[in-house]
């Protein structure tokens, strides 16, 4: 091919590789909807590595009532702390997703239920709702980048 027209083309396949890949959504919000839905069965059991593996490195938690707890090692004592409550149990589930166009970007709204111990040692469940912003990592991995969640307005830990 003559040097006059391969320049042309060349410039073309490489305005093709620079223009934005396509992404579906519709699969990266089933695949994310997974991966939530795993990390809440992941949560229900005692493997604290196993569940902190759900959030990214600069993770911030942003409990009700208390300080933020921000990256990896604190969030890490923040689980462990809170299986170590008697009678903790922790589920949740999505209520709707939302994902930015380019697929990189993510948040969930969640239902979540709560159960530990009241102060006369029997068990008390709280219903309330959450947020969480997930961030697509290099790995390819949906992982949460921010976890906040309070109580359902006029819910009080009930009796399970």
């Amino acid at each position: 091919m003559p040097v006059s027209k391969a320049v042309p083309a060349l410039l073309s396949l490489l305005a093709l590789s620079c223009t934005a890949r396509h992404v579906d959504l519709v699969a990266e919000k089933n695949t994310l909807l997974q991966r939530d839905a795993e990390w809440s069965a992941a949560a229900a059991g005692t493997d604290v590595e196993q569940i902190v593996a759900y959030w990214t490195d600069d993770a911030t938690i942003i409990p009700p009532g208390q300080p933020a707890v921000t990256g990896k090692e604190a969030i890490r004592q923040y689980v462990t702390g809170s299986l170590a409550i008697p009678g903790f149990k922790i589920s949740w589930s999505a209520t709707d997703v939302r994902l930015s166009p380019d697929g990189q970007m993510a948040y969930i709204l969640e239902a979540n239920e709560v159960t530990m111990n009241g102060p006369d040692g029997q068990p008390r469940t709280s219903h309330g709702r959450g947020v969480t912003v997930w961030r697509k990592e290099a790995d390819g991995q949906w992982r949460c980048v921010v976890d906040t969640w309070n109580d359902e307005p006029g819910d009080a830990a009930q009796p399970t």
